[in-house]
């Protein structure tokens, strides 16, 4: 909290901090500046030094505090460089690295910094208060300004508690299911998220960000380097062990999340040849065989030798769990995966674990969706794109307008000369989702362009002219889903809910700017997707996860059971007072969807699930924040 009219409030403060206590359970610690101007807190959650860490830290004078969360990876040899260099350290924790690198560097000790992380630092010598994120978004880290005060938190539940107003953004609900508008927008009015790669500076009266890191792709045809596939093969190989060996470093249990896919069977490959004992890798069952990946996950661990846990799921769970996950995410689902990981991670915590590696961003960096194959060939044109946006699924009546998109796809081609394939699934969610906004709704973001306030966003001639359009695409959706979605539905926010850091080696930054570097052949060949990791890790692997090809993960759609808890939710709050309250939704759309779906066959009520989905999480942040429009 930074005042520049009137005085903190330690009630305020404490109020706050206790909002994220799922985050830091080991401890809560405050500090007031003397002019009572300025604080900081901090929930603990304790990993490194679980003696002497606890935060806000303060540098040799007191002049400077700052608060972190999240983790720096080969921090030891900071802290030797530092003491070198005649600093005093009050802690062995890796936090406090970067206290004493912003003394020497200003800003610029964030190119020291490898990890994922949040910071907020005091600089009293300056007045300034300085802010950043992790170069992908890894760690949430939110601000707004508020009465002369400026907020910053870890999720927007903290402001909310510390009194900020708790409105919906119009704009971003208009948007939802799209590519979502500017880096910085969220859900709810006048809170923003700084951007990934970005600081923040606040005096008094001035606020800024700036950009500090970016992908760089190079352009097409100019290569850094060219090798044989063995040598492109090799420095990855290097490159991700050592992305995971410093994640495995912590004063308390690490753990593995595992999957049946490539991403997460290559990290637990990776730290079990350099791990002396076993370790733990826990994997979600579900009760229907299409979705479950057990079977090839089991295998997975057997060849490691790691010790095989599985947690089991079934749909009434994801039904009992359903509102309290979206109120953890703040944001909107499409599936029911982010309640499957938000009960993977109490199953984590339950037996004992803070740390665990995850595969998250293997797919941003190699290639891995499905849809990223589009864009190999430069044949997106608008008049596809238009035909495709008005094929829909079965159970919403009638023809959708398009209402702006056409004026969007034409923004995005007009630009980068194609459509990138994540763009035009994104678009046609979005246009099933306006067909149950309410008209007059409608009627105010008529002829607006979504695809020109994300674009506006972002450096085009710097990182997106003449790049190959498969770089283009990876870089547009890693500015977008992956931080706005992924790395919260399935990341942060469901580990955290529950005390649990998940540490992603993917998205090390060392490895993205190697990735980055090679050729896409390295990424897509023909048929096979991600070869280069395929290659890379292919003695640690099974051969079945070796052959396998993409399966994304999501749990089984939620109207595949029609009788269950979760059927009763959807008809109790779509039918109810909480979507009636709702200023944007047309009440008598929705419920004419879900009076198709009594008669509908399961292709039909699958068909329906995602935009059902993000209806109901609306209704649920709509009542349990008690948000206005």
């Amino acid at each position: 909290m930074f005042s520049q009219q009137g005085t903190v409030s330690p009630e305020v403060l404490e109020g706050a901090t206790k909002a994220l206590h799922h985050r830091g359970p080991d401890g809560r610690r405050h500090w007031i500046s003397s002019d009572r101007l300025v604080a900081l807190g901090h929930a603990r959650l304790s990993i490194i030094d679980l003696a002497t860490g606890d935060q806000p830290i303060a540098n040799e004078d007191e002049s400077r505090r700052i608060v972190v969360n999240g983790e720096f990876y080969g921090y030891e040899a900071i802290q030797r460089e530092l003491e070198e260099a005649g600093h005093r350290l009050r802690t062995r924790s890796d936090s406090e690295i970067a206290l004493h690198l912003y003394e020497e560097l200003g800003a610029h000790c964030l190119h020291r910094l490898r990890g994922e992380f949040a910071i907020v630092l005091w600089d009293g010598v300056n007045r300034t208060l300085f802010a950043a994120r992790d170069r992908f978004g890894i760690k949430p880290l939110f601000y707004t300004l508020h009465q002369g005060t400026l907020y910053l938190a870890s999720e927007m539940k903290a402001l909310f508690a510390a009194g900020v107003p708790r409105r919906w953004n119009a704009e971003a609900v208009y948007y939802c299911g799209g590519h979502g508008g500017p880096q910085s927008s969220t859900l709810f009015q006048g809170i923003h998220q700084v951007p990934p790669g970005h600081f923040l500076t606040a005096n008094e009266g001035h606020i800024q960000l700036r950009q500090y890191w970016d992908f760089d792709y190079p352009k097409a045809g100019l290569a850094d380097r060219e090798q044989p596939d063995a040598g492109y093969v090799d420095e990855f190989r290097r490159v991700f062990d050592e992305a995971v060996r410093l994640r495995l470093r912590a004063d308390v249990p690490v753990g593995c999340y595992l999957s049946g896919g490539i991403d997460s069977c290559a990290v637990l490959g990776s730290a079990a040849k350099q791990l002396n004992g076993p370790i733990r890798a826990f994997t979600l069952t579900f009760d229907r065989p299409e979705y479950d990946e057990s079977a090839t996950a089991r295998e997975m661990a057997a060849k490691a030798q790691a010790e095989f846990v599985p947690v089991p799921i079934r749909q009434d769970q994801l039904a009992d769990e359903f509102s309290d996950a979206v109120v953890q995410s703040e944001t909107l689902c499409v599936n029911a995966h982010g309640v499957a990981k938000y009960l993977l991670s109490r199953a984590v915590r339950d037996a004992g674990y803070k740390v665990v590696l995850t595969g998250e961003g293997s797919d941003e960096v190699l290639g891995g969706y499905l849809h990223f194959r589009r864009d190999l060939p430069v044949d997106c044109q608008l008049t596809s794109s238009l035909h495709k946006l008005r094929k829909f699924s079965p159970g919403v009546q009638g023809t959708p307008s398009l209402n702006g998109h056409g004026q969007e796809l034409e923004t995005i081609r007009r630009l980068l000369g194609f459509v990138p394939g994540w763009m035009e699934t994104s678009l046609t969610l979005s246009a099933k989702m306006r067909q149950l906004l309410a008209d007059d709704f409608l009627e105010r973001f008529k002829g607006c362009d979504g695809s020109r306030g994300l674009l506006n966003d972002i450096d085009v001639p710097g990182q997106l002219s003449s790049r190959e359009p498969l770089h283009q695409s990876l870089y547009l959706w890693s500015k977008t889903r992956l931080p706005k979605y992924l790395l919260t539905l399935l990341g942060d926010r469901m580990e955290m809910a529950h005390s649990v850091e998940g540490r992603v080696p993917f998205l090390d930054h060392c490895l993205v700017e190697l990735v980055r570097s090679q050729p896409v052949s390295l990424k897509i060949r023909g048929a096979v997707q991600k070869y280069v990791l395929r290659e890379a890790v292919r003695s640690a692997i099974t051969d079945s996860v070796y052959h396998r090809p993409k399966h994304p993960f999501l749990s089984p759609p939620l109207m595949l059971n029609p009788q269950g808890r979760f059927s009763v939710l959807l008809q109790d709050m779509l039918r109810g007072s909480v979507l009636a309250s709702i200023p944007f939704f047309d009440q008598k759309k929705v419920v004419s969807v879900l009076d198709g779906l009594q008669s509908a066959d399961e292709s039909s009520r699958v068909a329906n699930d995602q935009v059902l989905m993000m209806v109901l999480s609306a209704c649920v942040l709509h009542h349990r924040f008690r948000l206005s429009g």
